[in-house]
């Protein structure tokens, strides 16, 4: 939600070796902010080197996945999407028509699932929410 995170640094932190084509991948991931496929994310890394191929890239991100750098979201009727794990929770607001990501916190809501869950017999330890809307027309 607006904070900058250093992959290639988080790289260094996990121990992963740092190609110069995984560094020119990190580079790129540090400075989104949203949350791109793997083909924007090879569009966004080709014009920065052209020589990466689409298959460095899913390799690549496969790898920051598996490593808890970053995280895939399965947003509805659409491809796998990655962003930065973030040390602060946020949920998402996806606009169906356009694809567009919104995240955003709710202390509200975060109360709310907690209640929820406890009146439920539970304490929360994680949990994931997408709500999916349609952007709203000038007087509605």
């Amino acid at each position: 939600m607006g904070t900058t995170i250093d992959v290639e640094a988080l790289c260094l932190k996990k121990g992963l070796r740092i190609t110069e084509q995984r560094r020119v991948i990190a580079r790129v991931l540090s400075e989104v902010d949203d949350h791109p496929d793997v083909e924007a994310l090879h569009r966004r890394v080709a014009a920065v080197d052209p020589r990466i191929s689409i298959a460095t890239v899913y390799r690549t991100v496969k790898l920051f996945e598996e490593s808890g750098i970053i995280e895939r979201h399965e947003f509805q009727g659409g491809r796998s999407r990655y962003e930065t794990v973030q040390d602060e929770h946020h949920d998402h607001l996806i606009n169906v028509e356009t694809g567009d990501v919104v995240e955003f916190h709710d202390p509200e809501i975060e109360e709310l699932q907690a209640r929820i869950a406890a009146r439920l017999g539970f304490r929360l330890v994680d949990h994931r929410m997408e709500l999916y809307g349609v952007a709203l027309k000038a007087g509605e």
